[in-house]
C-alpha cells in the first residue's frame, strides 16, 4: 500500500476551517468540494492514459487521453455523496458507482446495505471516495469488494485518517501497489468510541445534518 499526505498550505488551511465546530453545513459542503478536487489531482496521478492524435491551429501532433475503460468513482454512502462532484470535476469521464457500508457503533463490524456497481470491474482503475478513514474496517470492506470483481487498482481519497486506521489497512493489503490512499492529514488517534481525534466530527452529520 502506498500512502499519500497531501501537504499543501491551502488544503491546511481549508482542513481547519472544515475542523471548527461553528462552521455551518453549507460551508462545509463547500469546503469538502474544495478539497476533495485538490487531493484529486495527487490521486490520479497514475492515472491510464492512451496517446490520441490531434490538430493544433498551428500543425498535427500526438496528444494523451484517458483510457478506456473509464476509471470508476465510488463514493461510500453517505458520507462519501459530498466527495462525488469535487472528484467527477477533475474527471468528468469517469463512471460512478455506489456503496452504502454502514458500521455498527458498539462492534465497529462493517455491513453492506447497498450496491450500485458493475458486477465486472476486469481492468478498471476504481477511486473510492470516504472522508473519514478512523477503524480502516470500512475501507478494508470496500477495497475487498471491488477487486473481487476484478478491478485492476484502487485508490481511497480520505479528508483525515487515524494512524489505527491506516495500520489496519496496511495489515490487510501488505505491499501490494495497486492500493493507494491519499489523504489530507493524519490525526492523532482514535478515541474509545472510535471516533477520529482530533477530527472533525460526524462527516454524514456535518454535510447532511442528523437523521434520526
Amino acid at each position: 500500500m502506498r500512502l499519500h499526505v497531501a501537504d499543501h498550505p491551502l488544503i491546511s488551511h481549508k482542513l481547519a476551517v472544515l475542523r471548527n465546530k461553528e462552521t455551518a453545513s453549507p460551508t462545509f459542503r463547500q469546503l469538502v468540494d474544495e478539497l476533495v478536487t485538490l487531493l484529486a489531482y495527487e490521486a490520479t496521478r497514475d492515472v491510464r492514459t492512451t496517446e490520441h492524435p490531434i490538430s493544433t491551429p498551428v500543425t498535427d501532433t500526438v496528444g494523451v487521453k484517458i483510457a478506456d475503460p473509464q476509471p470508476l468513482v465510488v463514493p461510500i454512502l453517505r458520507a462519501g455523496l459530498g466527495m462525488l462532484e469535487g472528484m467527477t470535476r477533475l474527471v468528468p469521464t469517469a463512471e460512478v458507482g455506489f456503496l452504502g457500508m454502514q458500521r455498527n457503533e458498539e462492534t465497529l463490524e462493517v455491513a453492506t446495505y447497498a450496491n450500485r456497481l458493475p458486477d465486472d470491474l476486469t481492468g478498471r482503475q476504481c477511486f473510492l471516495l470516504d472522508p473519514m478513514l478512523a477503524t480502516g474496517n470500512t475501507l478494508v470492506a470496500a477495497i475487498d469488494f471491488l477487486f473481487e470483481r476484478g478491478a485492476k487498482d484502487v485508490t481511497a481519497v480520505c479528508l483525515i485518517a487515524a494512524p489505527e486506521g491506516i495500520k489496519v489497512v496496511e495489515e490487510h493489503v501488505g505491499d501490494r501497489l495497486d492500493v493507494n490512499v491519499v489523504v489530507a492529514a493524519v490525526d492523532e488517534r482514535l478515541n474509545e468510541q472510535a471516533y477520529i481525534v482530533p477530527g472533525l466530527g460526524d462527516a454524514g452529520d456535518r454535510l447532511y445534518g442528523i437523521v434520526d
